[in-house]
């Protein structure tokens, strides 16, 4: 069975609510792309607001093939031409005409050699099938190039009536009783995100059949936080699933801080062959959740809950007797330091590559020798002539 955000998936535009004016784009954009300057849009909006579903029911409604691809799977040049290149100069299999969605592409590299957006540009200028992209913001740096081919769509974050009108027929539809008021809370809780809003409504409703001001407790609880260190006690010190499962349901962080957290602190709780069924339902559970990103499959998030909870407490051969103080990984700052140390010597290179007329992957490796010159105090001359500004200097000074 089909989990609800698929199941009630609209198959016409028509049936995409709250995003009008999205929608009548999409539509002027498919129905004239002869007449199109541009021959792609790029769909920039929160999670959940109806970007791909609206591409998917558009495809369906004009009877169109629907070639779609997630950007964050082909993110290097020669995947985008591998897999986008040769699909557009395809004719479809049944004679339709063809359209082409590019999923997430905030997920393509942005490298001007190797890039997956370097890639694309020239595809959109010379494609006769209409291209349209999604992602959730469209004026981050790496869109630079993409900005300038595309025709930007905004879709608007879905206010709580129309969440409201939403569940209220999914309901309907479910035969799920509902308190007026605990699905407006629900509606209002998911802060715009329908999927998000649709997955809740079936979770909670699963068993019972009804939605009422005590069942979405569990989700209203969020506001009653609990710390996340008093979540991992309940999964580092019990070997019974019954008390872990529960731990993160009422945790104020995401996913991705959690599994850092039990990353960066199950090695002082567990040792030996516990540590390494701890850490396999750890990776188990990053494999579900790429899946997600990578395919929407909502319903895993069960399963990466279960595993990062009961999964990690029942791996532990004994509790730890010792009290431990728990800490957030550093690995991020870490990454944000090293990416910051790259980001300088990549801005070196850049301005070496264009005053030495060689490549920019040439340049990277050979900032590196300009080094011993500025810690010598010698490399005025070599930065007037680059134009570097402090902080670059600094970093060869370093």
């Amino acid at each position: 069975m089909d989990p609800w955000v698929r199941k009630y998936q609209p198959k016409t535009l028509s049936k995409v609510y709250g995003q009008e004016k999205a929608v009548n784009a999409i539509k002027n954009f498919i129905t004239n792309f002869k007449k199109q300057k541009k021959k792609a849009l790029l769909l920039y909006g929160p999670s959940g607001s109806g970007k791909t579903c609206s591409v998917v029911a558009a495809a369906s409604e004009f009877d169109m093939e629907l070639l779609e691809v997630n950007a964050s799977d082909k993110r290097n040049k020669n995947a985008i031409n591998e897999v986008v290149g040769q699909s557009l100069k395809q004719q479809s299999l049944f004679a339709k005409q063809k359209i082409l969605l590019l999923d997430e592409v905030d997920g393509l590299s942005g490298r001007d050699d190797r890039g997956g957006i370097a890639a694309v540009v020239p595809l959109i200028k010379e494609s006769v099938f209409p291209i349209i992209l999604t992602t959730n913001d469209a004026y981050i740096d790496k869109l630079k190039a993409l900005r300038k081919v595309c025709t930007l769509v905004e879709f608007e974050r879905l206010d709580a009536n129309t969440m409201f009108k939403i569940m209220k027929m999914v309901c309907d539809n479910e035969n799920v009783k509902y308190d007026k008021d605990a699905l407006k809370r629900l509606a209002y809780k998911a802060d715009g995100d329908l999927r998000g809003a649709l997955t809740d409504l079936e979770t909670l409703s699963r068993n019972t059949k009804q939605i009422g001001k005590d069942n979405i407790m569990e989700v209203s609880d969020r506001d009653k936080k609990e710390s996340l260190q008093k979540a991992l006690l309940k999964v580092f010190k019990s070997s019974d699933a019954r008390i872990a499962i529960n731990a993160f349901k009422n945790v104020d962080e995401n996913l991705d801080e959690i599994m850092l957290w039990i990353e960066e602190n199950l090695p002082k709780e567990y040792s030996g062959d516990s540590l390494g069924r701890a850490f396999d339902a750890v990776s188990k559970a990053d494999v579900y959740r790429g899946r997600i990103r990578r395919w929407q499959h909502w319903r895993f998030l069960v399963y990466i809950d279960a595993l990062l909870s009961a999964g990690v407490a029942t791996a532990k051969d004994e509790k730890n007797p010792e009290v431990v103080e728990y800490k957030r990984s550093s690995r991020i700052l870490k990454m944000w330091i090293a990416k910051q140390k790259l980001a300088k010597r990549k801005a070196i290179a850049a301005k070496l590559a264009q005053n030495t007329h060689t490549s920019t992957k040439r340049a990277f490796e050979e900032v590196i020798l300009l080094k011993p010159i500025f810690k010598s105090g010698k490399g005025d001359a070599i930065a007037e002539q680059l134009d570097l500004d402090p902080e670059e200097i600094a970093w060869l000074e370093r």
